[in-house]
């Protein structure tokens, strides 16, 4: 079964700045589930750029950190980033299309780690990679750090 982050059905406005389809100047990106992994494409623009004509690191850290925490999300888990770190490998241009995949490696308790890859579509070269610790919470704990609103549903256990 596919899920993705666009379909999840109705819930309060979604302003993230990687996902959220109701933020205006995000990157809009669709995450799914496919074989074990959580998925996803960006293709950044000349806007996302640090130095002329590379794309800023913060970019693509923001989409693997995504990556990482929707594999949890898409399950119905809330979770919060508590740690993560990238190596960026390649350079990146404005325009080139990424594959992004996140899954875990390792769960103890409340924490998961996970990993994180960035490849270029036209050449499969790896550009960036991330490993990330993240902390699920209930949803009282939840709840109170987001003011009450339930933004996520609850999927499959993690």
């Amino acid at each position: 079964m596919t899920r993705d982050s666009a379909s999840r059905g109705p819930r309060p406005a979604n302003e993230c700045f990687v996902c959220g389809a109701d933020n205006p100047i995000g990157l809009h990106l669709v995450f799914r589930l496919e074989d074990g992994a959580c998925v996803s494409e960006f293709t950044p623009g000349p806007n996302h750029v640090g130095y002329p004509g590379v794309v800023h690191g913060g970019m693509i850290y923001s989409a693997l950190d995504d990556v990482m925490a929707n594999w949890l999300y898409l399950r119905g888990a809330r979770a919060y980033t508590a740690k993560c770190e990238i190596r960026y490998r390649k350079p990146v241009a404005p325009g080139e299309r990424l594959l992004l995949a996140g899954r875990p490696t390792a769960r103890r308790r409340k924490l998961v780690e996970m990993e994180a890859t960035a490849t270029r579509a036209s050449d499969g070269k790896l550009v960036a990679t991330a490993t990330g610790t993240f902390v699920v919470v209930d949803e009282g704990e939840f709840l109170e750090v987001v003011g009450g609103a339930d933004l996520y549903r609850r999927g499959e256990p993690v």
